[in-house]
């Protein structure tokens, strides 16, 4: 099995990266802009039983220098094993607090397994929905919004539905502020390939009609 894990900084494991350091603080000073490395060695601490493999990260920005350290027990490239692997498993567990904090996956409070099951598999089906909107929010104002904020602005949006045989018209407040941007999501989202349905239109007497 191997590892990959974050170790805190100390002053050995800093004094052993301190020429790349330099170096990355020069460039820094050169180029004006944050600057990063990454660098690789070997490292035993005193209750270790060998060395192991460390990868520092030496970065300096406008707030001064910020070094990480990760150890692995894996020989590869230092940058592949911080920036591929390590950060992205930070990236992961962003994703799993999205879906526990904003789309009720920590709801599993049942005294039934299945139950505790059940939601979250509906939570993991949100998430994946969301995910999948995403895909036609890019230059929108709900780009970068979390999924909280999406459902609250996008999903949950008072309106009036009028249903008769040939169309469902969905009246919407002219008060609300994303009107536009809803109408051109719901016709990018609305299929070309079904013959007879109806392009969603944006008038209407009584609000935004979509």
């Amino acid at each position: 099995m191997d590892y990959l894990v974050g170790i805190s900084k100390n002053s050995r494991l800093i004094k052993d990266v301190d020429v790349p350091s330099t170096l990355v603080r020069k460039a820094h000073q050169n180029l004006g802009t944050k600057v990063s490395a990454t660098y690789r060695f070997q490292y035993q601490a005193r209750t270790w039983k060998h060395p192991r493999w460390v990868v520092a990260r030496p970065e300096e920005g406008e707030l001064g220098s910020n070094p990480r350290f990760i150890i692995s027990s894996r020989y590869d490239d230092g940058f592949k094993l911080y920036c591929e692997q390590y950060c992205a498993r930070g990236d992961m567990e962003n994703r799993i607090k999205v879906q526990q904090l904003c789309l009720f996956a920590d709801r599993t409070s049942n005294s039934q397994w299945w139950t505790n099951q059940w939601r979250l598999a509906l939570s993991g089906f949100a998430y994946t929905l969301f995910e999948r909107l995403r895909t036609h929010l890019k230059k929108t104002p709900f780009e970068r919004m979390s999924a909280s904020n999406l459902r609250l602005k996008l999903i949950k949006v008072g309106a009036v539905i009028i249903r008769n045989t040939r169309r469902i018209r969905v009246l919407m407040s002219d008060g609300y502020p994303y009107k536009d941007e809803l109408s051109a999501l719901v016709r990018r989202l609305v299929p070309d390939s079904l013959p007879g349905l109806p392009r969603p239109d944006s008038t209407g007497e009584r609000g935004r009609c979509v």
